[in-house]
């Protein structure tokens, strides 16, 4: 049924989804870049999990990175998908590999940012009081709910039914005058850039502000009424868009999973 879920196709969104904002929070979250300045020396860290692809980050005083660039390596072992989604849920420990200044780092700064992401991805009342706490939270989440389109694009079975209906090109999700997040269709595989863009998209879903997006990306906010008062509109190759938001409503069942 389409309204079932992959444990494995989760932990995919989980591994470079989720954990993949770990950079977009090191870039906007005031907090993040107190924990970083306990990083005594660049460090890498590998996340390994069985029937999984590696993903790599490198964290230095300045920020968080993609792929493994670090004078020090740290490796999380976990056993399966499963064991993956338990531990961004909180509920599972991985195993860690690393010297003793390596385990330092995983409980000093690892784990902190990872728990500050999650306080940003799942915000109290008390947190969306603070607008630039709100603000960075939608960014965030936006950024989660684009790569994650990406993953269950390649991985999940209706979606790639939907990704094998979109030509090669870019779709970009913009956001007022600030945000520009792109997709990159290719052989009907989807990959996320977080880069800003370098040219002008095959097709575009604009969003006039964050309220919109996130209302829209989270099932708050019909599109079709969005599209008729305006304050969303699409532009380019529309059919493009159309089977994202295919995609998109799928990662609203696995994101939906998310405690």
């Amino acid at each position: 049924m389409l309204t079932d879920t992959d444990p494995r196709v989760l932990a995919h969104i989980n591994l470079f989804a989720v954990l993949g904002a770990l950079p977009s929070l090191a870039e906007h979250a005031p907090e993040a870049r107190t924990l970083l300045d306990r990083v005594d020396r660049p460090t890498a860290v590998r996340i390994r999990a069985r029937g999984l692809p590696e993903h790599a980050l490198t964290f230095t005083r300045d920020g968080v990175t993609e792929g493994a660039a670090g004078d020090r390596t740290v490796t999380l072992l976990l056993r399966s998908p499963a064991h993956l989604n338990a531990m961004v849920d909180g509920t599972a420990q991985p195993v860690p590999i690393a010297a003793p200044a390596g385990l330092r780092f995983l409980t000093q700064v690892f784990a902190p940012l990872a728990d500050l992401l999650g306080r940003y991805l799942r915000p109290a009342d008390e947190d969306l009081a603070d607008p630039a706490f709100a603000e960075t939270s939608a960014v965030l989440a936006l950024h989660v709910a684009v790569a994650a389109i990406a993953q269950v694009a390649n991985t999940d079975r209706s979606g790639r039914f939907s990704a094998g209906l979109i030509p090669d090109g870019q779709v970009a999700l913009e956001v007022g005058d600030s945000l520009d997040l792109r997709l990159h269709a290719r052989d009907h595989t989807l990959t996320f850039d977080p880069a800003p863009a370098s040219s002008p998209a095959r097709a575009v879903l604009a969003f006039r502000d964050l309220d919109v997006a996130g209302d829209v990306l989270a099932g708050r906010a019909s599109a079709l009424a969005c599209l008729g008062d305006g304050s969303m509109a699409m532009r380019g190759f529309i059919p493009m868009i159309d089977n994202v938001s295919r995609i998109l409503d799928r990662v609203g069942h696995y994101l939906g999973e998310q405690p």
